[in-house]
């Protein structure tokens, strides 16, 4: 099984990539939130000079930031400067639109999306859409070595639900999945797996990231430890987010809540309906979205909310529950570092060198 890590883009995430390389971890995925983070292609372009082996990937990138021609000039110029180890990571976006008070967009426009971006990395001439118009487009001077056409870019897709499972088996692209319980992890897994058998693609051949936030605690630590809330608190509080969003804006939910958080997640939706401005309460809902737990939804992120929503606990607990994920199919187990808890890659560094494949 292969470990990556994911960042919550930085100007300077090479520093930590350049780490993950020296401790043999595969991947790096860089967040495309705009609102909340540094542009990743230029951090992924930074990480790109100063790496030699590591892949580089959006994880994900969200259609509606940029148009088709652009992302792909994007990928084929981090290609250019690391040949055959860009991935284009894409989703229909959560994070980067909440941000902004928006829903996800629709499951047909991320479809075209793809389509365009890598009809361009393969060096065809692609109808896209612009201004109302239909207009074929092609790279035109790749002969140049400007950008890197040469080398595959490879096609990650984000899917949750059955139509965008079904997309990304008829695809062949590999499938990113944020898993906050081995449970939940293993029965999204298997329906992935159902998809990709429908579309006659071989078990074999299908890659799939299991996304998480978690702490590797020390024994006797506790679930909500300081360091346990600054490293896992973050996604904790997704299931809070999510719930204010459904509840003051009725943006769709996916994450039912346990009954054992649902006092917790329920005080802090009624803490939410007082954020201001109260026109757009998105914006301090979703303020340090993975990233920092804000002091006003600190009470809410319990040791139990921890529990249940990350990989959290000591070394032998976390390695049993990474080989659970293995053994349903994941082919790469990857942890998100939380900004000023970068040091954590040590932690999972040692887990990674623990863990039998």
């Amino acid at each position: 099984m292969q470990f990556g890590i994911a960042l919550a883009t930085a100007a300077d995430s090479w520093k930590v990539v350049q780490r993950a390389e020296e401790l043999g971890f595969h991947h790096a995925w860089f967040y495309d939130t705009q609102m909340l983070c540094a542009d990743c292609f230029v951090a992924m372009g930074a990480a790109a000079v100063k790496t030699q082996r590591i892949r580089l990937g959006t994880g994900v990138l969200i259609p509606s930031n940029r148009i088709a021609p652009v992302t792909a000039n994007g990928f084929a110029s981090l290609n250019q400067l690391a040949p055959g180890r860009i991935d284009f990571g894409v989703g229909t976006g959560f994070t980067g639109r909440r941000t902004m008070g928006l829903g996800a967009i629709k499951l047909a426009e991320m479809a075209e999306y793809i389509r365009v971006v890598m009809a361009l990395l393969r060096g065809e001439t692609p109808e896209f859409e612009v201004e109302g118009q239909r207009q074929k487009i092609t790279f035109l001077n790749p002969e140049l070595n400007l950008i890197n056409l040469a080398d595959p870019v490879g096609l990650h897709v984000s899917a949750y639900g059955p139509r965008a499972r079904r997309l990304t088996a008829r695809l062949g692209a590999g499938w990113l999945n944020f898993v906050g319980d081995v449970a939940g992890g293993v029965a999204a897994m298997a329906a992935m797996q159902g998809s990709w058998a429908e579309a006659g693609r071989s078990a074999g051949d299908l890659s799939a990231v299991a996304f998480a936030l978690g702490c590797v605690l020390e024994p006797g630590e506790p679930m909500n430890s300081d360091r346990a809330v600054a490293q896992a608190g973050p996604r904790a509080a997704v299931l809070l987010h999510r719930a204010a969003d459904e509840a003051l804006a009725g943006l769709p939910n996916t994450s039912p809540v346990p009954d054992a958080v649902a006092e917790a997640v329920a005080g802090y939706v009624e803490t939410a309906r007082t954020f201001e401005p109260a026109d757009a309460r998105y914006l301090a809902n979703h303020r340090g979205h993975l990233m920092a737990v804000k002091p006003v939804e600190r009470p809410y992120v319990t040791g139990e909310l921890i529990r249940r929503t990350t990989f959290t606990g000591v070394e032998a607990d976390l390695l049993d529950r990474i080989a659970a994920l293995r053994d349903a199919g994941y082919t790469q187990f990857t942890i998100q570092l939380v900004p000023g808890q970068e040091q954590a890659i040590e932690d999972w560094g040692r887990l990674k060198a623990k863990f039998r494949a």
